[in-house]
């Protein structure tokens, strides 16, 4: 003779269910923003702060040009001495430009590094959206059609 199953805690069930559904309607939007981030900083490398540096580059090029006519200028010249003010200029102008270079390297760098170490992280990511928005909503169909099968059994007299 067939025993009758006891169902005593459908209650946990909905609570489960309903936990998930508030899981879930915080979750996908983090991960969105997430993706969204990912997107914002790979174009702040690859086209603001290059076009800053490429322009830095350009300008302190300039400033080192115009000090070395400056300081050359006064070498060539049998009148004057070049002053230790010109000097400080060029050398400052000279320090300013590889530092303006140096940092262009390195965003350049880091733009072709960008996808290869970003690219496993999305790609998780993408596959945890997928999850939500996919098994996760089955997943609370199938709660809420278990807690009506459960409640009708358990409803059901002997």
């Amino acid at each position: 003779m067939p025993q009758k199953a006891k169902v005593t805690a459908v209650e946990a069930i909905e609570a489960f269910r309903a936990h998930l559904i508030v899981y879930l309607s915080k979750a996908r939007p983090t991960l969105e923003e997430v993706s969204a981030d990912v997107l914002r900083a790979k174009s702040w490398i690859e086209n603001d702060q290059r076009a800053y540096w490429e322009n830095t580059v350009r300008r302190r090029t300039r400033e080192l040009q115009e000090a070395q006519q400056a300081l050359f200028s006064a070498k060539i010249s049998n009148l004057r001495k070049e002053t230790a003010a010109e000097q400080m200029t060029f050398h400052r102008a000279r320090r300013a430009l590889d530092e303006a270079e140096t940092r262009l390297r390195v965003l350049k760098k880091w733009g072709r590094e960008f996808d290869g170490q970003v690219a496993p992280l999305v790609k998780q990511t993408e596959k945890l959206q997928t999850v939500l928005a996919n098994d996760m909503v089955k997943a609370t169909a199938y709660l809420a059609e278990t807690i009506k099968l459960l409640a009708a059994y358990a409803e059901r007299s002997p």
